[in-house]
């Protein structure tokens, strides 16, 4: 499989400022799938590229799945560490809005093998 190109910054922090108003609740109007869709992916693929490895799968349905951190790989079935979230969620972790351990206890983030609750070192990818 080709590699894919590398994030530009400007492009997420611009996708990601299209849906700031909604994350920090200055409007109750959601942002279009297509601008929700923008930020959701340059955000796990910059996840992607800043802990590059592929032992964490990082689950943001229906958008996007990445894998990162380095380790052991898995290459068949479920793998055993995994975070999973819905978009708003993952972006409100993504810019520091919301804190990844006070969202996996409030059950806002599922989170299941020993590894995965490693992405917190790398959040938050930028703020707004």
């Amino acid at each position: 499989m080709p590699s894919r190109r590398a994030v530009d910054p400007a492009e997420l922090r611009a996708a990601v400022l299209e849906v700031g108003p909604w994350l920090r609740g200055d409007t109750e109007e959601k942002p279009s799938r297509t601008q929700l869709a923008a930020a959701v992916r340059l955000s796990a693929r910059t996840l992607e590229q800043v802990a590059p490895g592929s032992s964490v799968e990082v689950r943001v349905p229906p958008f996007v799945a990445v894998q990162c951190i380095e380790g052991p790989r898995h290459t068949r079935g479920t793998p055993p560490n995994v975070v999973e979230t819905d978009p708003r969620t993952w972006l409100l972790l993504v810019t520091g809005l919301l804190d990844f351990d006070g969202a996996t206890s409030g059950g806002e983030v599922s989170v299941s093998g020993s590894r995965a609750g490693e992405i917190a070192h790398w959040l938050p990818l930028l703020r707004v």
